[in-house]
């Protein structure tokens, strides 16, 4: 490239940086729609993608079989979440509890658990009414209530269901050590957990 034409280029890409008047750390208006809210407000963060994540790895363990059930429960967990946190905003929900699910979770998977079925259903339900009730929060007096728990639903089933048919897929493949890579991604996400409590408890301990 030409030393002019290359002056021109980077001089053109410093206008388009600097133009922008102001940045918004929360979309204002994405003119997406509030549906459009509810299905990235979930995948803004790590606090719900890492526990999904290892849910749907867990629920591969479980067999297919149990696993379907996930696909069922989940979202209409997440549905119930977000509703109470509607009716009741202010529960004292501390988030320390979400941040131990991704550790037991994480440890399960790491384990290889196989988990009795109500065991199983009983965390799947725990994680999701946790999860749609924090995603729930997020919504204002101006948010369509509808449209974004039903984008927080929509983007949980298919999240659980994508991870969960790659992990039934991943482990059919044949092989032990299939199971053990499933396994090392089970103790990666209790690390991270662990990392997020201890984080969590040094913010809510006085200084």
């Amino acid at each position: 490239m030409k030393t002019g034409t290359l002056i021109r280029t980077v001089a053109a890409a410093l206008v388009l940086i600097g133009a922008p008047a102001s940045a918004d750390a929360h979309l204002i208006n994405t003119s997406l729609g509030d549906f459009y809210g509810g299905v990235l407000h979930p995948l803004s963060g790590p606090q719900d993608v890492v526990p999904w994540f290892a849910l749907a790895i867990l629920a591969a363990i479980q067999g297919p079989r149990n696993a379907r059930w996930l696909l069922f429960v989940f979202p209409i967990a997440l549905v119930g979440g977000a509703l109470l946190s509607v009716v009741a905003p202010a529960l004292p929900i501390s988030p320390a509890w979400s941040l131990a699910v991704i550790v037991v979770t994480g440890l399960a998977v790491a384990a290889a658990a196989k988990l009795p079925f109500p065991v199983f259903l009983s965390l799947v339900t725990l994680i999701a009414l946790l999860h749609g009730y924090y995603n729930g929060q997020a919504m204002t007096q101006d948010t369509d209530h509808f449209l974004f728990i039903c984008g927080i639903a929509a983007v949980g089933y298919v999240f659980v269901t994508l991870i969960t048919a790659l992990a039934i897929s991943f482990r059919q493949g044949g092989g032990e050590w299939r199971l053990i890579a499933l396994r090392a991604s089970g103790s990666w996400v209790a690390a991270v957990g662990i990392i997020m409590v201890g984080l969590q408890l040094r913010t809510s301990s006085p200084m």
